[in-house]
């Protein structure tokens, strides 16, 4: 919920305030608020950085529309010639690389995408889309795309600004520990704003510090939920979380599956070779039967089409629609009989997969369009604000011309052990399956029990066999 202290003076752990709930909750109250102030102050520039990147993602499926309008849509005609010649246009125009797949016009006003991999100067993994008009087979330009939504040049920067602040696979270290994070600085608040009274969490009437905490915990309450959804959402394609949870997936016989793309044996192996090379969409019986069998199988638009890797793969026909209701069967089809060999529908996924590729296209904001983009700014603008309001509150904390007076140390101690031994073996498993939530932990323990160290020796030599005061 929230991404900095969210601490006031009468926060602060208090000596002689018994309740009835002090077996249970009492102890573990000054563990979640210290926990809560330390994680925010110190994930705090993390998700701010994840949450200005999200929102400009979010506000880029939009802007690209308008940014390469010309490349995107045409004129609506009477007929939409075969694909085989608007990919021989696209082929024409560049013959650089090879053909990856095609995107036929999924609309009436919308062009043709024809993408090539292996073009001098794209860099890895990307491909160069080349936009043909479907009425006249007219090139209307070629830009670089990437991923599976088809990401130009615009939404690429933004999307691997978000993912690793361009810096390759080391710069994904940072949103990973902001996902991993995030929600335990969400459950954190969310347990603090509801054990407070209900007298201490308004806003109307209060002014500063105690107005700032109100602000800051009203917002975070309601944002709550989405930010537990980002932080799950977001660990799945992370660099080790993620590798986590697919391996979890794939333990359980959830993984996401493929169809197959193994061509026919016997006398038709082989036979394909004769129409073009393979990875040619040329290749076997041609584009335009593909397609056709693929439309006789029930697969309707947005569909891209995958030409055979080899002489024994056949053509991969698949739907594309990641907006509701999903769009994801697939077919194979035999490159020298045309015939369908497999067929995969989306209906048949395990659960698993389905609720990944249905949160993935949340996260991204795919899945219910503008508005489901709508909502996710309002979210990351909700933790911008709450980050900047955590920091004022620390700055409003500090006594004089102290800076972010910090929660009293030794919170753990006043943990009963049949509570802290559970706690500790629960946060040891988390940690261990989100290393980047395990690890700034245990960082974070060793340093603070080497500083809490450190200030007892000095307060002993201070004031003898006293305790000093903190």
């Amino acid at each position: 919920m929230t991404t900095a202290p969210s601490t006031t003076t009468d926060e602060a752990p208090q000596p002689a305030t018994p309740a009835p709930s002090k077996s249970s909750w009492a102890p573990l109250r000054p563990l979640v608020l210290r926990l809560h102030f330390y994680a925010g102050v110190l994930a705090a520039p993390f998700l701010l950085v994840a949450a200005v990147t999200g929102l400009l993602y979010a506000a880029s499926f939009q802007a690209e529309k308008i940014v390469y309008d010309h490349e995107l849509t045409v004129p609506v005609g009477e007929r939409k010639l075969p694909i085989s010649e608007q990919v021989a246009a696209a082929r024409k125009a560049h013959p650089e690389g090879t053909i990856s797949a095609v995107r036929p016009s999924p609309e009436a006003d919308a062009t043709t995408r024809v993408m090539l991999s292996g073009v001098p100067g794209l860099d890895e993994g990307h491909a160069l889309a080349v936009f043909v008009d479907p009425y006249t087979a007219k090139v209307r330009g070629s830009l670089e795309q990437y991923g599976s939504t088809g990401a130009l040049p615009l939404r690429t920067w933004i999307d691997e600004f978000h993912r690793d602040l361009h810096l390759g696979e080391s710069g994904r270290l940072y949103s990973e520990l902001a996902a991993s994070w995030l929600w335990v600085i969400s459950a954190g608040g969310l347990v603090l704003w509801f054990s407070r009274r209900r007298a201490l969490r308004k806003v109307r009437g209060t002014n500063g510090r105690r107005r700032t905490l109100g602000l800051h915990g009203s917002v975070g309450v309601w944002a709550a939920a989405g930010f537990f959804f980002l932080s799950a959402t977001g660990l799945t394609w992370s660099a080790y979380a993620g590798a986590s949870i697919d391996e979890l997936r794939t333990s359980l016989g959830h993984a996401t599956p493929s169809v197959s793309a193994a061509a026919a044996g016997g006398e038709h192996a082989g036979h394909g070779s004769a129409a073009g090379q393979a990875g040619d969409a040329a290749h076997g019986v041609g584009l335009d039967k593909v397609l056709a069998a693929a439309r006789a199988e029930g697969l309707g638009d947005p569909v891209e089409i995958v030409p055979p890797a080899d002489a024994t793969s056949a053509y991969v026909v698949k739907q594309v629609q990641r907006s509701w209701p999903e769009k994801q069967d697939s077919v194979a089809i035999d490159p020298a009989s045309g015939e369908v060999m497999d067929v995969l529908r989306f209906a048949d996924y395990p659960v698993l997969a389905k609720l990944t590729r249905w949160g993935i296209d949340l996260h991204t904001g795919i899945l219910f369009g503008l508005a489901n983009q709508i909502v996710l700014m309002l979210l990351t603008l909700s933790l911008v604000l709450l980050i900047v309001w955590g920091y004022r509150m620390w700055w409003q904390r500090g006594r004089g011309s102290a800076f972010g007076r910090p929660i009293p140390r030794g919170a753990w101690q006043q943990v009963p052990p049949q509570i802290l031994v559970p706690l500790l073996a629960g946060v040891a498993v988390l940690g261990y399956f989100l290393p980047l939530f395990g690890i700034p932990l245990a960082a974070f323990l060793a340093v603070d029990i080497l500083l809490g160290e450190i200030a007892h020796r000095r307060g002993r030599r201070s004031y003898g066999a006293g305790t000093p005061s903190r």
